[in-house]
Parts: structure tokens; C-alpha cells; sequence
């Protein structure tokens, strides 16, 4: 009862502060997001003072098992519904804004225009479907690999909603307008704050789970998770370093000015994309293919010389987004070098993920989630071959500042990030829920089949596009003045830009699809459909005679 009490008296602390905070503003964006605080506050203090049992109402909304388990899923449980969610929410955004470059009429108002809803799109897919994935993943991963319990649960269940309500402030601001106009860093000082609070928070659950394992060994998932954690705190603090004009609202000068700015920026920038997009998912990897594959890692030497040459050379590679800048010219190389030099130990996970399935490829015909899982890996290669081609100095003058840069994260993002995290999902559902098998896996080869339509088509069209576009802007006449008008340029890339509004068509519905699923799984049902194997194949023929991992 005290500690009933003593959370009440917390909550309506917090609920005086955001009221004075929403009568002091000194602008309709801050005091909206103090509104946004103190109906979170009202509603943790309903929920603390009533004697309905919250909890057990989650559970049956969900559908939760309710035999002890000596895991602690139920954040993870939640992670995955989150997950799916804000899937929708970041892919339906990406291609309302894909349509409104080919249909400007679609800009509606001051708060539906491009430039507002574009980081709210790019927001939503990065930091609220994959962050949830990748917070949901590591609680998963970490408590089976160390054969513990989640460390501190409270903790871990005040950073799932914690990152909820940093998902909420961050996605309203930029439809307020209230952002620091920083790539990947947009929301403002004191919703910078409050993730630095909740990402500390998520370091310790994950750290005190590893001091807790029973198992001597520290699987290498759980060092790509680890790196994750603590670099992104280490660029989100120093990139966000910034003097608020107020504390009553929501505007902020940055600590650094110039050229720095821009150098601090893009080393975030670009090591948000290493730390947060890919050295995390390559954690969901090096654990969910194993298991789907039901074979060992190809090579745990390889694994480990692939996560450390991985974080040596990533942090280096960000000024190759500032060439031709004032950035000095010996910086613009550093970083184009140590981005080509990335190529190899990001080839090596690839290999390595790819090869685990030595004696088990027969599985791509008949599973599709493992068809996921290697096309995730196989877009993951051709991302990190095109990425350092692209950061040449030669090669970035034409592709620089063009939808070829679009093109090339899409492809990434939509194919490495996205598919891989869509196999982790139909990997955990069936088994968080207890279920006996998802409720469809032919239509996971649907979901699998439009995902890679989709990607075709908006990375295809983003290429030609992005050429186009560099090769119009480059060329002269014979009395040295540029040949095409910025209009004509626009005009050329129409039809490219409707092919890429329809790739994400087919990608949003294969999304939904997912949802549906889930959901049906989630529910307990399951389809009626033939298996997904051929009766004539033989899968043995594909095996060797003695299967053994290369390690």
C-alpha cells in the first residue's frame, strides 16, 4: 500500500509540473507536449490508485500464457504488438509523402506538408518500428542466451513505455514544427532528455541480465546489442549537446556552430545508421537465423573478428557525407577510406550469416520466413557494397544530394532492416503466445513476395532517378551554362517518382498482411492450408552426408 501511495505521489507530481509548465509556455508546441506529459500523468495515477489489476487485463488482451516461465516475456510480448504497429503507422507515412513529391496537391494545410510529415515517416520506421524491434529482440535474446531472467523488470517495463511516450512527443513535435532540423536528431532539448534518461535505463536491464547469466559464455548477439546501447547513448548526448533559448519551451541553439556542426552531425548520422540500423539488426541475425535454420552458426571466429573490425572502422566512415564542403579535404578522405575498408567485415557477416545454412537451403523452398531471412541478408551486402561505391569522391559527385542516395537507403532499409525484422517477428509470435505454429505461413510468402515487388520497384526507379537527375544538373551547353532548368529536372523524374509510390504500395500491404497474421495468431486461430512442400523433392539431396558447422 505504501509503495501504491508513494508511485501516486509521483504521478501527481508530475501532473502539478506539467500543468505550470503548460500554463508557463512560451510556445504552442511545448505546451501541447506538456499536455501530452500530464494526460500520462493522470492516467498512471488512475491506474495507480484503482485496485483493478492492470496487468492481468493486459494479459488477457493479449492473450498471454499464465504458466510461470523462467523468462520474463511480457515486455517482450508487448515490443512485438508495438512493433507491429508502428509499422503501419512509419509505412503508411513514407507513402503518403512519396505521393505528395508526384501530386503537391496532397500538401494539406500547415501540419500535413512534406516537410512536416517527412521526419515524422522517417521517425516512425527508424526509431519506433525498429527501435521497439530491437528493444523487444535484445530482452528476448539476452534472457535465453545467458539462461536468466530480465534483470531489474520494473526498469524494463518503465523503457518500453518510456520509449512510447519518446515516440509520441517526438512524432508530435515534428507536426508542430517544434525540431532541431538535425538528420535522425530532430526532436528538441527536453525530449532529448527524457530518451537519454530512458536509454540509460535500457543499458542497465541489459547489462545487470548479462552479470546475472548462468552461462559462462556471452554470445556474440549479446556483444552487437551491447555495442548498440552504449554508442548510441555516446552519439545521441554529444550530438544533442545543445543551450535551450527556455525552459518553458521548445527551442534550443546547438553547442557546436559551422562546419564542427556539420562534422558532429554526420558523425551521429552516419553511425546512427551503423549503431542503430545495422550492427543491432546484425544481433537479430546472428540469433534468429541459427534458430530458424536449426543449424549453428557457419563461424563463431568469423562472428567475433566480424563485430570488432565492424566497430573499429564504422565510427570513422560519417564525414564522407560532407564531400566537397568546407570539411577539410583530409577528413572528406578519412572517412571515404574507412568507408571502403568497411566493405570486407560487413561481406564478412553477410557470408557468415549466409553460409549457416550450409546443409539446410533446401529450407528456402519450403519455410518463407527463412526466404526471409536470406534475402534480408542478401540486401544487406549489396547495401553495404553500394554504400562505400557510393562514398568515392568521384562516384558522390554525380550521386551526391540525388534520389540515388534515396534509393540506396531504401534498399537497405526496406530490405535489410525491414525484412529481417519481419522474420524475427513471425519467429517470437507463435512463441511468446504459446501458439502451435503462426496462423498462415503461405500468407508469410505472400507478405515475403509483395515486400520484394515493392522493393523493386522503389529502389529501381530511385536509381534510374537519382542518375537522371545527377547527369541533367551536370550538364553544360557549348556557351557553359547549364543545359536544363531545376524545373525540367523535376519534371523528368514524374514517372520515376509514381513507380516509387507504387513499390510502396505493395510494401505497406504486404505490412498489413503481417498484421493480420500476428493478430490471427495472436488469437489462437489457426488456417486451414496445404503445407508449403513439395511431395516430389527430395531434401536430403541438398544436405551433405555429414553436417557439422565450420567451427
Amino acid at each position: 500500500m505504501e509503495n501504491a501511495l508513494a508511485r501516486a505521489g509521483l504521478w501527481y507530481t508530475l501532473l502539478v509540473i506539467a500543468i505550470v509548465a503548460v500554463a508557463g509556455a512560451h510556445d504552442v508546441g511545448f505546451a501541447v507536449h506538456m499536455w501530452i506529459v500530464a494526460g500520462v500523468a493522470v492516467i498512471g495515477l488512475i491506474a495507480t490508485l484503482s485496485r483493478y489489476d492492470y496487468n492481468a487485463a493486459a494479459n488477457r488482451i493479449l492473450r498471454a500464457p499464465n504458466d510461470p516461465s523462467r523468462y520474463d516475456d511480457e515486455p517482450v510480448r508487448w515490443g512485438v504488438i508495438a512493433t507491429v504497429f508502428w509499422s503501419i503507422v512509419g509505412l503508411f507515412a513514407g507513402l503518403w509523402i512519396a505521393l505528395q513529391l508526384r501530386f503537391p496537391e496532397l500538401n494539406f494545410g500547415e501540419y500535413a506538408t512534406f516537410g512536416r510529415l517527412r521526419p515524422l515517416h522517417t521517425s516512425a520506421v527508424i526509431f519506433a518500428f525498429g527501435g521497439n524491434a530491437l528493444i523487444a529482440t535484445s530482452y528476448y535474446v539476452v534472457q535465453r542466451t545467458c539462461r536468466a531472467r530480465l534483470a531489474f523488470p520494473r526498469l524494463a517495463r518503465f523503457v518500453f513505455w518510456g520509449y512510447q511516450l519518446f515516440i509520441v512527443l517526438a512524432a508530435s513535435g515534428y507536426v508542430l514544427g517544434v525540431t532541431q532540423s538535425r538528420e535522425y536528431a530532430e526532436p528538441e532539448w527536453y525530449v532529448d532528455l527524457w530518451l537519454t534518461i530512458v536509454w540509460i535505463a535500457y543499458l542497465i536491464v541489459f547489462v545487470g541480465t548479462l552479470l546475472r547469466r548462468s552461462e559462462p559464455h556471452i554470445y556474440v548477439a549479446n556483444w552487437f546489442y551491447l555495442s548498440f546501447i552504449i554508442t548510441i547513448a555516446m552519439l545521441h548526448i554529444i550530438n544533442n549537446l545543445a543551450v535551450p533559448v527556455s525552459f518553458l519551451g521548445s527551442r534550443s541553439y546547438s553547442a557546436f556552430a559551422g562546419v564542427q556542426d556539420a562534422l558532429v552531425q554526420w558523425w551521429y548520422g552516419h553511425n546512427a545508421v551503423a549503431f542503430f540500423l545495422t550492427v543491432p539488426f546484425l544481433a537479430m541475425m546472428y540469433y534468429f537465423v541459427p534458430k530458424q535454420a536449426e543449424r549453428p552458426i557457419y563461424s563463431y571466429r568469423l562472428s567475433i573478428l566480424h563485430f570488432w573490425s565492424l566497430i573499429f572502422l564504422y565510427i570513422w566512415a560519417g564525414p564522407h557525407h560532407l564531400h566537397y564542403t568546407a570539411l577539410p579535404d583530409w577528413a572528406q578522405t578519412l572517412g571515404m577510406v574507412f568507408s571502403v575498408i568497411l566493405w570486407m567485415p560487413s561481406w564478412g557477416g553477410m557470408i557468415n550469416g549466409l553460409m549457416t545454412l550450409n546443409g539446410a537451403w533446401d529450407k528456402i523452398r519450403t519455410d518463407p520466413i527463412i526466404r526471409m531471412m536470406v534475402a534480408a541478408l542478401a540486401f544487406y551486402g549489396m547495401a553495404t557494397f553500394e554504400g562505400p561505391m557510393l562514398s568515392i569522391k568521384a562516384v558522390n559527385s554525380l550521386s551526391h544530394y540525388t534520389d540515388w542516395t534515396i534509393g540506396h537507403v531504401h534498399a537497405g532499409a526496406l530490405g535489410w532492416n525491414g525484412l529481417i525484422t519481419f522474420a524475427a517477428v513471425y519467429f517470437l509470435t507463435p512463441r511468446l503466445w504459446k501458439r502451435e505454429r503462426l496462423y498462415s505461413l503461405r500468407w508469410v510468402n505472400w507478405h515475403f513476395w509483395l515486400s520484394m515487388l515493392g522493393i523493386a520497384l522503389y529502389a529501381g526507379s530511385m536509381w534510374v532517378a537519382g542518375i537522371t537527375q545527377g547527369l541533367m544538373w551536370r550538364e553544360y551547353g557549348a556557351d557553359g551554362y547549364l543545359v536544363n532548368s531545376f524545373a525540367e529536372t523535376i519534371s523528368a523524374l514524374m514517372p520515376m517518382y509514381l513507380m516509387r509510390a507504387a513499390g510502396g504500395v505493395f510494401y505497406l500491404a504486404g505490412a498489413v498482411l503481417m498484421v493480420a497474421n500476428v493478430w490471427l495468431t495472436i488469437a489462437g486461430k489457426v488456417r486451414d492450408e496445404a503445407p508449403m512442400s513439395d511431395a516430389k523433392y527430395d531434401p536430403q539431396a541438398d544436405r551433405p552426408i555429414v553436417a557439422e558447422p565450420a567451427e
